[in-house]
């Protein structure tokens, strides 16, 4: 265990980094991050960050170092999530939508079950008008990213809403060690231009950033993405006490080219690269306020996290064409527009009895959004009927408790409990659907440390977690749609995990990891955003394994190779199958950087995505995909740099997604056609761009 009493004869400096360090493990990681406080600087904690053994709390956990943030090559900012062992990050729509990501044998949509968090803002969004968990993450600039943390399963009392699968946060720097002037060119309509710095003032430091950035894509319909990102920090350090103010600014519009039936290319109806309706697409806004303050003392450590944005989405979709109506069309529009505000609140404390140290942490985090959302039906993006509006009020609390304990030299436990309470207000405009509801869910969590042995430490993981459900779903009495009654659904679904698993370091240069593990879900219910009513769906479990190694044998040289393998059921017995349509089962990626060699740098990312079932019988399966990115730099001087990147270098015809439903074209039958329907990925393409520090 990483103790306190190990490092007091460390500086202060080294000291305040280690005790933030492992309270990131044990319990404040989202809050402890969010403070942007020096315990994150490379000098330090960096040097450790990938060895864990002895504090670490389960073999799922770890970190994504700055260094391999800076040299993996991203297609779009969310990419960089890759970086988490087992996470495949993709896209089925225009590039101003959130990311599709697939984790522990889940397709978990735009974010459904797999937390995120930057600088301790929940970037999940609750009763979104597209999706619940809405998370869209076009708003980050890679270049101010520290660090990823990643826990998986719902082993931590810290991790609430969305957390069942993992949760993730990414902090941002405090202070660049020199200014950025970055200007990119690229192949479809790729321009991007980052200008960014800090300066000591007023005994702090103040950082900016500032980006624009145009992208067309490979789509004969061109996206026309054009995106605005802005940041603003002041951070201080008065001693024994750390804040920041941070604003952030987003905005961005494109057209999409969503997936597309597969018969509708076979035929020669349209080329792989085009789409059925070509007015498809959206535009979005984020704007946000954050602070976070730290204070350490001879009673612990206080950590204060407060933030409030405003977002708006208004996204234009045709997923079936014709089905629903054949004169106008399917297409549909998505509003919603919400204020946001949480705070995030956690002290840590040391206390002895019967010569043990309890290493506790206690925090409470609550949320209040104020929502406006509505589904449309459109023509061209032009209304032509209101399907549903509502007004939402979501507020809850979260209170946790972790007590850590190194019984023996070998052995060290971690309890906890977590409660959330849940309150929604509904207002719909059909009065049979408002209403409120209120619901309360406590779980939990309990992970066992045996360990190190010959450098390998040995982890017993058990927690019970939880997701919210869509409030409009909580209140509804009947299909805004069709009229037809729909049962009510349950705001807050239980999931429990099982793991056991190992992290090594017996190989010098090495670190690995290996995870044995199983997730029950009561009941996969979710509001379904295309159709404006909420469907249940049936309980279910996922079982598999992860392994990843980080392997450092010189300054120069770095590879990250992971793989999971999972299996996901229906736990009920229902004649159409039991199989998840979309659960993901292989994942592979390998990743090789080379950086410190006299003035060149270069590194390449091969990625595999399983295949998936389609549809609960298995008769449908999707293909799998291997692709490859990479980049290589030349310094030209010490400030001056010249970096060439290449996307899918095998320029695969592959798919990014696959689903499988009922459609219609023009001329078909007026009960449409199940295909399968799928978006490929983006053909071959190199940008090379010119960075100045300064």
């Amino acid at each position: 265990m990483f103790k306190l009493s190990k490092i007091i004869s460390q500086s202060t400096a080294q000291l305040t980094a280690a005790i933030n360090y492992a309270l990131l493990i044990f319990g404040a990681s989202s809050v402890v991050n969010a403070a942007g406080i020096p315990a994150l600087k490379e000098v330090i904690v960096h040097a450790k960050a990938n060895d864990l053994i002895g504090i670490a709390n389960s073999a799922n956990e770890g970190t994504v170092l700055k260094q391999q943030l800076d040299l993996r090559t991203v297609y779009r900012p969310g990419e960089l999530l890759e970086g988490v062992p087992g996470l495949i990050v993709t896209q089925h729509s225009g590039e101003g939508k959130a990311n599709q990501y697939f984790m522990r044998g889940f397709n978990l949509d735009h974010g459904t079950d797999l937390r995120i968090t930057v600088d301790g803002m929940l970037i999940n969004q609750r009763s979104h008008g597209h999706g619940q968990g809405w998370a869209d993450t076009n708003f980050i600039i890679p270049e101010l990213a520290s660090s990823l943390q990643y826990q998986k399963g719902p082993y931590y009392t810290d991790q609430g809403d969305f957390s069942s699968a993992g949760a993730i946060n990414m902090n941002y720097l405090d202070k660049l060690p020199h200014g950025i002037a970055h200007y990119g060119l690229g192949q479809q309509g790729y321009m991007r231009g980052l200008l960014a710095n800090s300066y000591e003032a007023d005994a702090g430091n103040i950082l900016y950033a500032v980006e624009l950035l145009t992208k067309d894509g490979p789509w004969l319909k061109k996206e026309n993405y054009k995106k605005f990102n802005a940041v603003l920090r002041y951070s201080r350090h008065i001693g024994a006490t750390n804040f920041n103010i941070t604003a952030m600014g987003y905005g961005g519009n494109w057209h999409a080219t969503d997936q597309i039936p597969r018969r509708a290319v076979t035929s020669g109806l349209i080329s792989r690269l085009d789409t059925i309706d070509p007015s498809d697409g959206g535009e979005a806004h984020r704007f946000s306020l954050s602070g976070a303050l730290q204070h350490s003392s001879n009673f612990g450590i206080t950590q204060i996290n407060l933030y409030t944005l405003h977002t708006n989405l208004a996204l234009f979709s045709n997923f079936t064409y014709f089905l629903d109506d054949p004169i106008n069309g399917d297409q549909f529009s998505q509003v919603d527009k919400r204020f946001q505000s949480a705070l995030n609140f956690s002290h840590f404390w040391e206390n002895n009895f019967a010569g043990f140290t309890f290493e506790n942490t206690a925090g409470v985090q609550f949320q209040n959004d104020v929502i406006d959302n509505a589904l449309l039906s459109t023509k061209q993006r032009q209304t032509l009927s209101t399907t549903r509006r509502d007004h939402i009020v979501e507020n809850s609390v979260g209170l946790y408790y972790q007590n850590s304990v190194q019984w023996l030299e070998k052995l060290r436990t971690v309890a906890g409990i977590r409660s959330d309470l849940y309150w929604f207000d509904v207002n719909s405009n059909l009065n049979v659907n408002s209403g409120n509801r209120y619901d309360n869910m406590t779980n939990p969590k309990l992970s066992l440390i045996l360990g190190p042995w010959a450098k390998t430490e040995y982890y017993f993981n058990y927690g019970s977690g939880f997701h919210s459900n869509d409030a409009r779903g909580t209140t509804a009495t009947i299909d805004p749609k069709s009229g037809n009654p729909v049962s009510k659904v349950t705001p807050l679904v239980r999931s429990t995990g099982y793991e056991i698993g190992l992290r090594t370091a017996i190989v010098p240069s090495l670190q690995a990891s290996f995870a044995i593990f199983r997730l029950d879900l009561d009941s996969e219910l979710l509001f379904l955003g295309d159709a404006g009513t909420t469907e249940a769906s049936r309980p279910s479990k996922r079982e598999g394994f992860e392994i990843s190694a980080f392997y450092m044998p010189y300054n120069w040289l770095m590879l990250d190779l992971d793989y999971a393998l999972s299996r996901a059921r229906f736990t009920d017995s229902d004649p159409a199958g039991n199989h998840i349509p979309g659960a993901i089962s292989g994942v592979g990626k390998l990743a090789i950087s080379v950086t410190n060699m006299g003035p060149f740098l270069g590194s390449m990312q091969l990625r595999y995505f399983g295949e998936r079932t389609l549809t609960e019988d298995n008769s449908i399966r999707s293909d799998h995909t291997v692709t490859l990115n990479g980049q290589i730099g030349y310094k030209i001087d010490k400030n001056v740099r010249v970096l060439m990147q290449g996307f899918n270098l095998l320029n695969t015809k592959a798919h990014a997604i696959d689903y499988f439903y009922p459609s219609r074209l023009p001329g078909e039958s007026v009960s449409g056609v199940a295909d399968l329907h799928f978006h490929p990925i983006e053909s071959r393409s190199l940008r090379v761009s010119l960075i100045v520090n300064y």
